[in-house]
């Protein structure tokens, strides 16, 4: 049996987020114990520790920007043909906050909408404001 921090196990815990990228949606975990949401896929609650109590569900994909930034420099050889290159943090309507790439010029507290954009056979969040 696998840890449970080895790269199959982290995978097969995500693939339901990872999963819906590829299909235009965007998921969270949500805790049938306390009623919270959380992304970045996990065993138990960030909020109140419960094991067995998370379900994936289906984001609406919108949310406010809690914070931005312009990445110059990328961090690896990946996403050096992106650079320069805009992230922001969004709190999604249904709680929890997740951090994508952005339209360049948003704005903390700007309403955005998830869009999703494949770069080197990933799928990756790009939010883009709300008309």
């Amino acid at each position: 049996m696998s840890a449970p921090d080895t790269p199959d196990v982290a995978r097969a815990l995500a693939a339901p987020f990872t999963d819906g990228l590829r299909q235009g949606v965007l998921r969270y975990q949500h805790c049938s114990a306390c009623g919270r949401a959380q992304t970045l896929a996990r065993y138990a609650c960030q909020h109140c520790g419960a094991r067995g109590t998370l379900h994936w569900r289906d984001a609406a994909g919108t949310g406010g920007v809690h914070a931005v930034t312009e990445v110059a420099r990328a961090p690896s050889d990946a996403f050096r043909a992106l650079a320069p290159y805009t992230l922001a943090i969004v709190q999604l309507d249904e709680g929890p906050r997740l951090m994508g790439h952005a339209t360049p010029g948003v704005r903390i507290g700007a309403r955005v909408r998830a869009g999703f954009f494949e770069h080197q056979g990933v799928v990756l969040i790009r939010f883009e404001p709300v008309d």
